[in-house]
């Protein structure tokens, strides 16, 4: 019975032994091994053996890159401004065992190391700069980073600034400010607006100006072809019925009140050849020319018969002809006098005086 429970105790230390010197590294892991209290190796993923009681592990390290997030630190900036600012920190451990011994806490010191790199490149800048200047804070802490950790066997590949956060009452301003440069924005934008309006709006009147011109340039052509046709049409009239004086004389009489009748017209010029044209109106009506001398009694004395006179016995063809001529000589001067009366009206119309030889 004993020798039985001594093999299987003895089995039970074997099993114990061999399994404590085996060593399964996950993917992407590293571990330290130290051998009497001295670092001896790092091994790396996959199966490992080690000498019981003489080789034990002493740090594990995550290979991958990790993100290391600090608190928000007071920094002042060159202008004597408080800020919080936050970082976010991207690294990774290249060499395990620097990562071990070069360095007690490498968190630690990389948080410590940033908050001492950053106050020194914001210290630098104004508030102004540091809000706008994200890029080239996250460019020189990388730098500074980079080469301090290079020894701890960790390498930074990235630093970003999360949130800087000004005082409140330097919140307040700035919010006042942009509220400035919007509005700013804002009446620049309506202002421009109303000029493109105007422009567009002068563009257009002048197009209906030239539209309009044009229009009116047109029209005015066409009337004017129309009143040198209307013209061309009475004239070729005149010259081809052959109008003598009397007609052209009556004519002109006809229009002659039609000089007055503009409402511009406040002084009007008889023309001298008034007189002239009543005239021929006067032998237009009688149906005579300009009557010439009268023949001498002479020769009447010689035309007439020489048979007996006859005495009181009247001619009837002479009476009826000196008739006619009589009624016509009576309605030249009633046509005379109509023309005189317009005349005179028109003066008074106008406000001048015929002239004194057309009284005559």
């Amino acid at each position: 019975m004993e020798p039985t429970i001594a093999l299987i105790i003895l089995a039970v230390v074997v099993v114990a032994v061999a399994l404590s010197a085996i060593r399964i590294v996950p993917q992407a892991r590293a571990y330290n091994i130290e051998r009497f209290g001295r670092y001896t190796r790092t091994l790396g993923p996959g199966l490992n053996f080690l000498i019981p009681g003489v080789d034990r592990v002493n740090t594990k390290f995550d290979l991958r890159e990790q993100v290391f997030t600090s608190r928000p630190q007071p920094v002042i900036t060159e202008d004597n401004l408080v800020v919080n600012i936050d970082t976010v920190l991207y690294y990774q451990i290249t060499q395990p065992r620097a990562a071990a011994y070069e360095v007690a806490n490498y968190i630690q010191a990389i948080d410590q190391l940033t908050v001492t790199t950053l106050r020194n490149v914001i210290g630098s800048m104004d508030l102004e700069r540091t809000l706008t200047s994200r890029e080239e804070i996250n460019t020189r802490l990388r730098g500074v980073l980079d080469e301090t950790t290079g020894k701890w066997g960790i390498r930074i590949n990235r630093v970003e600034i999360k949130a800087i956060d000004p005082p409140p009452t330097i919140k307040e301003a700035m919010e006042k400010q942009m509220r400035a440069d919007r509005d700013k924005r804002a009446a620049i934008l309506h202002a421009e607006g109303e000029r493109q309006a105007r422009i567009l709006k002068a563009e257009g009147a002048r197009q209906q100006a030239i539209l309009e011109a044009q229009g009116d340039q047109q029209a005015a052509i066409l009337r004017a072809d129309g009143e040198a046709q209307a013209i061309e049409r009475v004239f070729q009239a005149v010259h081809t019925n052959n109008a003598d004086a009397k007609l052209l004389a009556y004519k002109y009489l006809e229009t002659l009140p039609s000089l007055a009748q503009g409402e511009g017209n406040t002084f009007w010029v008889i023309p001298g050849e008034l007189t002239e044209a009543v005239k021929n109106v006067s032998h237009a009506f009688s149906g005579n020319a300009p009557q010439t001398e009268a023949p001498s009694t002479e020769k009447e004395d010689e035309a007439a018969p020489s048979g007996p006179a006859q005495i009181g016995a009247p001619d009837p063809a002479h009476s009826s002809s000196a008739q006619a001529a009589a009624e016509a000589a009576e309605a030249a001067e009633r046509a005379v006098a109509d023309a005189r009366d317009d005349v005179r009206r028109a003066g008074a119309k106008i406000g001048t005086t015929p002239d004194p030889r057309e009284e005559g």
